[in-house]
């Protein structure tokens, strides 16, 4: 067992006129991924080479396209959840929506807010949608990897009870309750499992493609980085603990679908279409010419 280190989820807080008001690893990783990622797009932008013909468009436009993807992720990310994991908490107390403080962001919600946001940018700016997508697919990983290794400092998310030997001793009532386990309760660090994969290994991935000429062929990248995703969290998710509102005496893994012992959590119900959605760009890319 390895002991959960002693690191503050708050990296410092400040008192002002009555008023703590924190920074979080949470909301740093959020800003640092986008800002991240938004380098990321400018440095592809920056590189005509790489597209075949020319970049989707100018580097200077990725600054405004950041406020759109900022807007996407947020509302996707909150509406998302709500919808996906707590409709009737939310719906007995909408007041509570828009608290985004107390937590409750949803990647899917979030992926899905993006591509709509994104969408709507590239019309107003007459830009191709498929290939914007995949600079944006490119950008997206190292912001993923670190919003997991924040899920691990906030000691949420964790996994299921394992003997193994970086089995993690996670804090709190819930983290330790563990139906059969005596003494201290080790967990799977799933936080950390699927920063490796969705993040540094997808991110490798990703990089390799561009590398190798991938954006020449409109929607690879994007195949590539939603398969990608969905084949991590959905084996990530054998290992991970069902959020508590799908988990009861009868089904204690949380399936939402098929039985308590052989099943699909919610997170694998909403990662295999993503994982169907990312094999038809894919094929669909490598079926057209490359831009020359």
């Amino acid at each position: 067992m390895i002991p959960f280190p002693q690191i503050s989820p708050e990296i410092f807080t400040i008192h002002l006129f009555g008023l703590s008001l924190s920074l979080r690893w949470y909301a740093l990783a959020y800003l640092v991924g986008l800002v991240v990622g938004w380098r990321i797009i400018v440095g592809l932008m920056r590189r005509p080479a790489l597209w075949g013909d020319r970049a989707p468009m100018r580097p200077e436009q990725a600054e405004e396209l950041l406020t759109w993807v900022v807007l996407g992720v947020v509302l996707g990310g909150r509406i998302g959840f709500v919808l996906f994991y707590e409709p009737a908490y939310y719906l007995a107390n909408p007041g509570q929506i828009l608290q985004l403080w107390h937590g409750g962001m949803s990647f899917h919600g979030g992926f899905l807010g993006v591509v709509l946001a994104s969408w709507l940018w590239c019309r107003k700016n007459g830009v191709a949608p498929l290939r914007l997508a995949d600079a944006l697919a490119v950008a997206t990983p190292i912001g993923l990897g670190l919003g997991r290794i924040a899920n691990f400092i906030n000691a949420e998310l964790w996994g299921m009870p394992t003997t193994l030997p970086w089995g993690v001793i996670f804090p709190g009532e819930a983290a330790q309750d563990c139906p059969g386990v005596t003494g201290l309760c080790a967990r799977h660090p799933s936080q950390l499992y699927e920063a490796g994969l969705e993040g540094i290994l997808l991110a490798l991935v990703l990089f390799a493609l561009v590398r190798a000429g991938g954006l020449r062929r409109p929607g690879l990248a994007l195949g590539t980085f939603v398969m990608g995703y969905g084949l991590s969290r959905f084996v990530v998710e054998f290992f991970r603990q069902a959020d508590a509102q799908f988990i009861t005496p009868e089904n204690p893994l949380g399936h939402v679908l098929g039985g308590p012992v052989w099943g699909l959590s919610m997170g694998q119900m909403l990662s295999l279409p993503m994982v169907l959605i990312g094999l038809g760009f894919i094929l669909y890319a490598r079926s057209r010419p490359a831009v020359a």
